[in-house]
This record gives C-alpha cells, structure tokens and sequence, in this order.
C-alpha cells in the first residue's frame, strides 16, 4: 500500500500543487478517527506516524506498534478516501484560482438549465449563476444558448466556486468596448464614465490621449459598425456615445445631446445645475419618463434640473404677487409658475401673506400667462396649417 500511496500523493503534489504535508497531516487525522471508531476499547491513546519520505504508517497505542490486521484494511480505506478527497479540494481550489482573476472580466459559457428565473451558465470546468435581478429586460435565453455575462463575483461554497453573473452591470460595456475598439485596448481612448438602465438605454462618456484621435468615431466605427456590434450583444440596448470635458457645462451640454440647451447654472458646492431650454426641446432634454436627464445626471455625477422658458416665467409678473410674496411663494416650494399652478387656493391661502381673495387673484392670473403662452406656441402651427389649406 506503501508504493501505491506513494504515486498518489505525488500525482496530486505535482499535478495539483497541494503541498506532501498538507496530505500527510489530512492523512493523519483520517486514520486517528478510524482507529478510534475501529478500536473503542482503546480510548484516546492512539496516535497515527507518517514518515513524510516513505509514507511508511505506524499506529501506536499506550507507546507500543499497533499490529492488528484489521488495521490495514483500515489504512488502505481511509487513505483512499483522504486522497479522492483531496483530489476534489484541489480541483475546487484550482478553479476557484481561475476564475477569481476573471472578476471583472467577460466569460461565455452555454446555458445548461434555468432554476427559479436564475440561469445556470455551464463553463465545462465549472458552472456560473446568472441570477433573475442580473438578466437585462431585454435578454431571453434558453437551454443550450450562448450566454457571454461579466463576472461579478466568485465565492467559495461547500460545493465549490460560485460564479455569479451580470448582464446589467455598467462594467459590461466596458469590456465589450475594449473588445471592440482597439484605442480602448490600447489605451489610446478612455472611457471616463458609464451611466446605464440595463435594456434600454446607456450613455458612455469618452476621451482621447491622442488629439489625432477622434474618441466618438473610434468607437462609434465605419458606418457605427463597432457600436452596432456591442448593442447587438445587449440585444438592441440603445448606446450614447458622449465626449468626456473638464469644463462641466460643455460636459453638460455633451450629456443631454440631443436636446439644445439654453442656459447653465452651475452650484458647483452642491453639485448641482439648473439647465434652461426652449418650449420645444424639454420633452427631448427630459426623455422618455425621465431618461435622458436621469442617464445624464449619474454620468456626470451631478444634480440636473431641466426647465423650460415658459416655466421660468418670474412669479413677481403675477397679478398681486410682489417680491415679498415671491419670497414667501419660494419657501413654500413654489419656485416657478407651473409650481404655482399645481398649488390650489387652499394650498396659497396656508403661505404668509396669501390671503383667500389674493390667492384667487393669483390663481386667475397664473391661468392667464401660460394661456397666453400656449397661444403664442400654437399660433405657427395654425399659420402653417392655413397655408397649406390654401396650396
């Protein structure tokens, strides 16, 4: 048994990189146990030698060899079962060495099975968990699909490493832009910042350290081939490609492309900056439930209020309202006149100052300037209307 010990525990020495003291010492423990269950009788006197070099076992008891047949049936058993053991350790730790430098990283691997909404990504060695609140809206996979996720996570279990997965990281685009484009392999482009609603929509903020290099196109690509690539991958998620500046209000006006902007107001203590655009641009400034604000303000890491001219209409052009009850109008909240209209006389008449026939004299003239307003935008649109009308 010697010789056969012998081989195995060089295999696993050389073959997998655990150390002959580590297995001698697991070895040890084992067989203690087994003696004890083995021989009762005996108490906790025994006591398990190894020699390192030959693997030669000896089992003492009160001092004295132990030479019972029984015993090597029992050294021959417990052996094996130290060294399938260790071969399984060592298998789950090489693995875990593995993937542990994948953090961070992009690995494909084929859907195996889906577990409660979770998907099981089978990698050969290993399998990976792509769990429910980590799968894009706009992902659908099914057994046997090729699924390239960014590892989030490698923990070690009972059963071995547990690699979760995303799809909706914001790190995902990374990798899939340094793929993609080599100035950012390179280095030569720098994505600054990545704000993202995994599905819908991202904005990538980009830089060159080369001004020969144009950092939009590189990673936009001839005929937005390289972009193309990378939202195919998300499944149709839509890309903002953003160049990055150091003066925050041209950073600004870069994150809410498309939508033109006016004015900046920059509280820079706060981080915080009230934007002014006209009428016509707020729905695309704003976006689609708040998107394109939203994106734009976690990428640059600031505050962003966007408000249109009509609602930066002064309060003091209001019938009754002067600059003491405009003060009083602002600490209630009220800070322009669309704030005003969505407050009741009964919300006024609480302000100080606001009696109830001024608060009605407010209401009735708040109505009468965006009435005028609406007007004054639907008038070119009837003009134009007649026009064609009469062609």
């Amino acid at each position: 048994m010697s010789q056969d010990l012998a081989s195995s525990i060089e295999y696993i020495e050389k073959e997998k990189g655990v150390s002959r003291q580590v297995l001698v010492e697991a070895l040890q423990h084992a067989l203690l146990s087994a003696c004890r269950k083995t021989f009762p009788e005996k108490g906790e006197t025994f006591e398990i030698q190894i020699n390192p070099d030959t693997l030669r076992i000896k089992v003492l008891s009160e001092g004295k060899e132990l030479d019972d047949p029984r015993f090597g049936r029992i050294a021959a058993q417990t052996a094996k079962q130290v060294i399938i053991q260790k071969l399984r350790e060592a298998e789950r730790d090489s693995i875990f060495f593995e993937y542990s430098h994948k953090q961070g990283d992009i690995v494909s691997g084929s859907v195996h099975r889906i577990e409660k909404k979770a998907i099981i990504v089978d990698f050969g060695k290993t399998e990976g968990i792509l769990p429910a609140r980590e799968q894009s809206p706009v992902d659908s996979f099914r057994q046997g699909n090729i699924v390239r996720a960014y590892v989030m996570e490698v923990k070690k279990t009972p059963k071995g490493p547990e690699v979760i997965l995303s799809r909706t990281h914001p790190e995902l685009i990374r990798r899939f832009f340094e793929m993609e484009v080599p100035e950012i392999h390179d280095k030569v482009v720098e994505i600054k910042a990545i704000a993202r609603e995994a599905g819908s929509r991202a904005k990538i903020a980009v830089t060159s350290r080369d001004d020969k290099i144009d950092c939009v196109g590189s990673c936009v690509g001839v005929r937005g081939q390289r972009v193309k690539n990378i939202v195919r991958e998300l499944n149709g998620e839509k890309i903002d490609i953003i160049r990055f500046s150091e003066d925050i209000e041209t950073y600004i006006k870069n994150a809410m492309a498309p939508a033109e902007l006016l004015q900046i107001k920059l509280n820079e203590t706060e981080r915080r900056a009230e934007i002014l655009v006209a009428d016509d641009q707020l729905s695309l400034a704003i976006g689609k439930r708040g998107q394109n604000v939203r994106l734009a303000s976690k990428l640059i890491g600031w505050e962003l209020d966007v408000r249109s001219k009509s609602q930066m209409i002064p309060l003091t052009e209001l019938d009754g309202v002067d600059e003491k009850i405009e003060a009083a109008l602002k600490k209630a909240g009220a800070k322009t006149i669309k704030d005003v209209f969505k407050m009741t006389v009964e919300d006024l008449v609480k302000i100080e100052g606001i009696d109830e026939k001024l608060a009605e004299r407010i209401r009735q003239a708040v109505e009468q300037v965006l009435a005028k307003k609406t007007e004054a935008q639907e008038a070119p649109v009837r003009q134009e209307s007649a026009e064609e009308t009469g062609s």
